[in-house]
């Protein structure tokens, strides 16, 4: 099965990086397609969106200045069916993406895709004290997976940290 399209353009606000796409992401083409998965929820609760979006409408969230990518584009059952081949291309794919595109904020949507990519382990929520880009700040947020064991509040409750960031962000370039 094919990979689906990442969804980059300079600059955005938040590239959201995940694994890989499921099996359905990769059957519709659209990022976060599988209806056990609570990102659209979640990017809506945390005020990050005005509504709740749908993944069809996935390419439209450029518009909102946020990208899609994944550290993997083969789609599978579950990160577990990633080879280490396949993290190594990965991990220097994505580094060049974020070295080209430079987005404010990398959010990586899983405690284990930031892992695989910094191939350290001992990882904190939230913005990330030494970021590999000069360009971006990285932040690290609970997979949007129905799978995840927390509480969707709690996730919520650290997704809402990236709208204040991007305000933060905002005044420092303004100078307000």
């Amino acid at each position: 099965m094919e990979g689906i399209a990442d969804h980059l353009r300079k600059n955005l606000d938040i590239l959201f990086v995940g694994f890989n796409p499921s099996i359905r992401s990769g059957e519709t083409g659209h990022h976060y397609a599988n209806p056990t998965n609570r990102f659209w929820k979640i990017l809506y609760e945390s005020g990050l969106t005005p509504r709740k979006f749908h993944p069809d409408e996935d390419l439209t969230l450029l518009d909102l200045g946020y990208g899609f990518t994944n550290i993997v584009s083969r789609p599978t059952k579950g990160a577990a069916d990633i080879t280490k081949e396949e993290y190594i291309d990965g991990r220097k794919q994505l580094k060049s993406k974020i070295e080209k595109y430079k987005p404010k904020l990398v959010c990586f949507v899983g405690k284990g895709v930031y892992q695989e990519y910094r191939q350290s382990r001992n990882i904190p929520w939230g913005l990330q004290e030494n970021s590999q880009s000069n360009a971006s700040m990285e932040f690290v947020a609970p997979s949007s997976s129905g799978l995840v064991r927390m509480k969707i509040e709690e996730i919520i409750e650290i997704y809402r940290e990236l709208p204040i960031l991007l305000k933060n962000l905002e005044n420092d370039e303004t100078g307000i």
